[in-house]
């Protein structure tokens, strides 16, 4: 066979692969490499055995090759099909020695392989094969419940090469990483200077746990560094802001985000996932309904699915039905967050205290970056009257306003009302201005601890702040008249009325307690 006809029939090969016609490709890469033995020719022939999904024989093939074990490519393809074959020990032995160290760092490692294979495209930037073997060895070590492992590796992934995002992706939705170990990530990458828009991307996916004005920079900076603002209506993006919105609160505003991003983009999951958030904490049943039936027909396989039909039943009270299919999410992706969460907390809303703290610590556990299972099994102490909520979540993420109210919540049952005044005036202090209708009871938990202190002017500015965000609390109203009460009789300790007034306004303070 000619160089010419040989040529051309590379030429068919890349074409089938392009147009997806396997079967082709496989059979025309046969003969060329039959023709030429050429380790290239060997190497596009396992390739388009494994897009054909003949995983076995692509495997066979390469490990037959006398240059398997000098060439990374082949290597890093052998060791692909060992993953789609399940065969995770064996993955990581062809994957070969190497040792990562806290950092993400790898060192001690044999793979400078001499490379055989021409680039298709020379002009195209070209992913780091070490970042790609980094990010294998990663996904090998978390099929094997090696999640400390996993993390490693899918920080050197990324360390190795920032176009890496599925390692990065992997860090954040998997929560690996905290706070503070993302930012730190973050800002050891090297990114070319073509990449400066992606670097302020990367710093849009981490945790949001920032000061408002922070947060918005960083969106704004991204829109101001993707050229003519290419980036502004991107639906990643906009699905990074709604899921800031859903942590600060502004349920509404996440929902209302969601909703045209969703119309856009129906299939787009991270935004349904947030969708689903905050359809939920919006109490809109009948969406959550819809949004379940939708992904159960489309995405059956998937965790997400599953989820939204228990979150549909945990909106309606039907605890025991959501426990069930929050059950069969976790079973489908062990991996899959909230439904750990969603878990526990449907055996929290029927008070079964044991069962909910054992998906909390589960969910902990597998979960090390995530402060939520540690702030649900102290807010699980807080029901029980144990009053020993654990600070690990405030060490997880030292800046969800959620955390500080649970933490001042604990110091007033502790009559430790001025370090009570301390939490809650810092939980106010990280909420986004202007306050919604989610952050009431803090501000009334607040005017209890200003109250308790007998600073009676601050807790009546706190109260009617609170009947400003709230106008139907009962309970506030009691508070402020309350309130009004004592301060009178600071002003006039025997004034007979307020006397009165007090014995009724104490019966029902007994009835109430701190929200």
């Amino acid at each position: 066979m000619r160089e010419e006809e040989i040529e051309r029939l590379r030429g068919v090969v890349r074409d089938c692969v392009s147009k997806h016609l396997y079967s082709s490709a496989i059979f025309f890469a046969d003969k060329v490499a039959a023709a030429t033995t050429d380790p290239a020719d060997i190497y596009m022939q396992a390739q388009a055995l494994f897009l054909g999904r003949h995983f076995r024989r692509a495997f066979h093939l390469l490990n037959a090759s006398k240059i398997v074990l000098r060439d990374l490519r082949f290597r890093y393809l052998a060791a692909k099909c060992l993953e789609e074959l399940k065969e995770w020990d064996q993955c990581l032995l062809m994957l070969g020695d190497a040792k990562v160290d806290e950092q993400g760092n790898v060192y001690d490692t044999k793979d400078n392989g001499l490379m055989y294979l021409d680039k298709d495209a020379e002009e195209d930037r070209e992913m780091n094969i070490s970042s790609a073997i980094c990010f294998l060895r990663g996904k090998a070590y978390e099929a094997l419940e090696n999640r400390a492992q996993a993390r490693l590796w899918y920080k050197a992934a990324v360390k190795a090469d920032p176009l890496c995002y599925e390692a990065l992706e992997c860090l954040i939705e998997n929560h690996m990483l905290t706070c503070e170990e993302e930012a730190s990530l973050l800002s050891s990458l090297q990114f070319g200077p073509e990449d400066a828009w992606l670097s302020s991307f990367y710093s849009c996916l981490i945790k949001k746990y920032d000061k408002e004005n922070v947060v918005e920079t960083k969106f704004k900076e991204l829109e101001k560094e993707s050229s003519n603002s290419t980036l502004k209506n991107n639906t990643d993006l906009l699905a990074c802001k709604a899921e800031y919105h859903h942590q600060c609160g502004e349920y509404e505003k996440c929902f209302e985000l969601t909703s045209v991003l969703l119309e856009k983009d129906p299939f787009h999951l991270k935004c349904t996932m947030v969708h689903l958030a905050a359809a939920m904490e919006l109490g809109h049943s009948n969406e959550l309904y819809l949004m379940a039936c939708n992904l159960v027909k489309d995405y059956p396989q998937k965790a997400l699915a599953w989820f939204a039909v228990g979150c549909y039943y945990y909106c309606i009270k039907k605890y025991d039905q959501s426990r069930r299919y929050f059950s069969k999410a976790t079973s489908l992706d062990g991996a899959f967050a909230p439904a750990w969460i969603g878990y526990g907390n449907a055996y929290a809303a029927q008070e079964e205290g044991d069962q909910a703290m054992s998906a909390y610590r589960t969910a902990a556990r597998l979960f090390p970056g995530c402060h939520l299972p540690s702030l649900y099994i102290g807010m699980e102490y807080l029901r029980t009257h144990s009053f020993k909520l654990s600070e690990q979540a405030k060490k997880i993420c030292p800046a969800d306003p959620l955390v500080y109210n649970e933490l001042g919540v604990v110091a007033y049952h502790m009559k430790e009302y001025s370090k009570a005044v301390s939490w809650f005036e810092k939980t106010l202090a990280h909420i986004p201005s202007p306050l919604s209708e989610m952050w009431e009871p803090t501000v009334v938990n607040l005017a209890h601890s200003y109250r308790k202190l007998k600073m009676y002017h601050e807790a009546i500015s706190c109260y009617e702040k609170a009947l400003a965000l709230s106008t139907g609390s009962p309970s506030t109203y009691g508070g402020l008249a309350y309130t009004y009460h004592l301060q009178a009789l600071w002003l006039k300790p025997d004034d007979q009325f307020c006397t009165e007034m007090l014995s009724v306004a104490l019966v029902d303070e007994c009835r109430r307690g701190v929200e």
